[in-house]
């Protein structure tokens, strides 16, 4: 049962000209001053959602992008400081690239930020997709083995620190510590300073490629999965989501389908289907101008990857479409009962299914995005939040 609402903000500032006509994406360069306004536009839409009852504000990391899609290097850093300017709403790291941490740092500052915060910031890792930012991080991103073997290994010691009052590693990529003498003793063991105020740490990873060895690399460490929203593709494929129980439940863990996992659909609200859709058009299009190219939308040529670049050839090359978006169910647009019986239906077939994130795409103004989180709040939230309260009156 559906009974928290989140959304993700990959950190896209405000930008103009935008749509399959507007200004190619390597076009854009954006000056400091504008770049930074993502941290305004970040604490507007959680001092929003912290006083209309959402659950949980995700951030993406994210480097070096001058056009102004993605702006947040540090979420654990920005997390700190809207935790202090609001009470209740959570703040997510969706999510922390381990590729271009050293993983005790990224272990260190979730804890002093879990500390800092009362446990109001969530964990959560990736392996990252843009080579300019992990490559030039010294970490392999061309090379996906190399990257997921690495990124293991990354998990793999930032557990044993979380989970352990003292503890070594010896691996591939990482010799924790290093065998050396220290202040009249040869160092064997090193302990995290501080750990996190909350254990086991809950952590969240995208599923992209669903792959077996993923799956199972998650549910080894209880990591919990986001399906749809930042690097995964929009909408829950069905058998992503049948795969995923079946790998909790060769672990032992039996869920019902959609258990330990948040779903993550773009959504625009207006009085009619049409005139959302109309609206949020623009956006669609920017947002898949953005990702295409990363291989985030499934299914298009390289003719028409490169024609996205090119606004004189975009609007031919038979491009997928919003309304495409909104049959396939990864966009819900429409008024609020409109969206309310479509967020219904997908409760219906992943009962176990407990959070989802509405997100507004990147190329949404910031006035657009509170508007909409707004609305969402005042007038689809209630349905849940009844259903919710009638359940739990039928259990007592």
């Amino acid at each position: 049962m559906i009974t928290k609402f989140g959304t993700l903000f990959a950190g896209h500032v405000d930008l103009e000209d935008m749509g399959l006509t507007g200004t190619p994406v390597n076009d854009r360069w954006l000056p400091d001053e504008q770049l930074a306004t993502v941290f305004d536009k970040s604490q507007a839409m959680a001092e929003l959602m912290d006083r209309t009852g959402y659950s949980t504000l995700w951030f993406a990391e994210h480097h070096f992008q001058r056009e102004g899609y993605e702006c947040i290097p540090n979420i654990l850093l920005l997390a700190v400081h809207l935790a202090h300017l609001t009470e209740n709403v959570k703040f997510g790291c969706g999510f922390n690239i381990a590729p271009m941490w050293h993983p005790l740092r990224m272990a260190e500052d979730f804890a002093t930020a879990d500390v800092l915060t009362g446990g109001r910031v969530i964990f959560g890792v990736g392996r990252g997709y843009h080579t300019r930012e992990v490559e030039v991080f010294g970490a392999p991103m061309l090379d996906a083995d190399a990257n997921r073997e690495l990124f293991e290994e990354q998990v793999d010691v930032i557990f044993k620190a979380f989970n352990n009052e003292s503890f070594s590693h010896h691996g591939k990529h990482y010799q924790i510590p290093p065998d050396v003498p220290y202040r009249g003793y040869d160092l064997k063991e090193i302990s995290l300073v501080p750990r996190p105020l909350s254990l086991p740490v809950e952590c969240w990873q995208p599923i992209v490629s669903a792959s077996e060895r993923g799956l199972n690399f998650m549910a080894k460490h209880g990591i919990k999965g986001i399906i749809g929203g930042g690097a995964a593709p929009g909408g829950a494929a069905q058998q992503v989501v049948h795969a995923w129980q079946k790998t909790l439940a060769a672990r032992g863990k039996e869920t019902e389908l959609g258990g330990d996992l948040i779903m993550g659909v773009s959504f625009h609200i207006a009085e009619t289907e049409q005139k959302a859709i109309d609206e949020a058009r623009t956006y669609f299009e920017e947002n898949m101008k953005m990702f295409a190219p990363l291989g985030f939308v499934r299914g298009l040529t390289d003719e028409q990857i490169s024609a996205l670049g090119d606004p004189a050839r975009a609007p031919f090359a038979g491009l997928p479409t919003i309304e495409q978006a909104v049959e396939s169910g990864s966009w819900l647009c429409g008024p609020p009962d409109l969206i309310a019986e479509k967020l219904m239906k997908i409760q219906e077939m992943y009962p176990g299914l407990e959070e989802v994130n509405m997100g507004n795409v990147i190329g949404t103004p910031q006035s657009v995005i509170l508007e909409q989180l707004d609305w969402f709040a005042r007038d689809v939230m209630p349905n849940f939040k009844a259903k919710t309260a009638s359940a739990a009156l039928a259990d007592a």
